[in-house]
């Protein structure tokens, strides 16, 4: 298995509490809320913490689907969370799993900076498809500005 590596950044005018609890703490109330695309939130096995795996349900082109998303670190003080993708319809098939690191910080003019780390980790020596990653971030791009727009409209 190989590990690749990708590191993304961005900004949000939320404040990065506020942020983090919807991303982490809220996330089964707020995402299904927010997004009108996400139609379920369930755990399948563990308490909510570390190791626990949720299954994600949502419509997708006039289809229901569902991504496998388990829960890697919380760490509450530094505005810390990592999760993987271990299946459904957001991994490719070349990928194991799919490890996102976040981490929050204090922002520009009271709001937030985004730090990303992602890890591919792929079956055998296959690299990751460029189109595939591309698509992938787009959509997790759009879900963030989403989830941002429905904090600031219902502050």
């Amino acid at each position: 298995m190989a590990v690749f590596t990708f590191e993304d950044q961005t900004t949000s005018p939320v404040a990065p509490s506020i942020l983090y609890k919807a991303l982490v703490k809220d996330a089964d109330n707020i995402v299904p809320k927010a997004v009108d695309s996400f139609k379920s939130v369930e755990i399948v096995e563990g308490n909510g913490g570390p190791g626990t795996i949720k299954k994600i349900s949502f419509l997708e082109d006039g289809e229901t689907k569902f991504v496998l998303h388990k829960i890697e670190g919380i760490d509450e003080a530094n505005l810390g969370y990592s999760y993987s993708i271990v299946g459904g319809a957001a991994l490719p098939n070349t990928a194991e799993k799919i490890t996102i690191d976040t981490i929050l910080s204090d922002g520009p003019n009271g709001g937030s900076v985004v730090k990303l780390s992602i890890k591919y980790h792929s079956k055998g020596d296959a690299s990751p498809n460029e189109d595939e990653l591309k698509a992938g971030k787009a959509k997790s791009d759009a879900l963030f500005k989403v989830i941002e727009a429905y904090l600031l409209a219902n502050a």
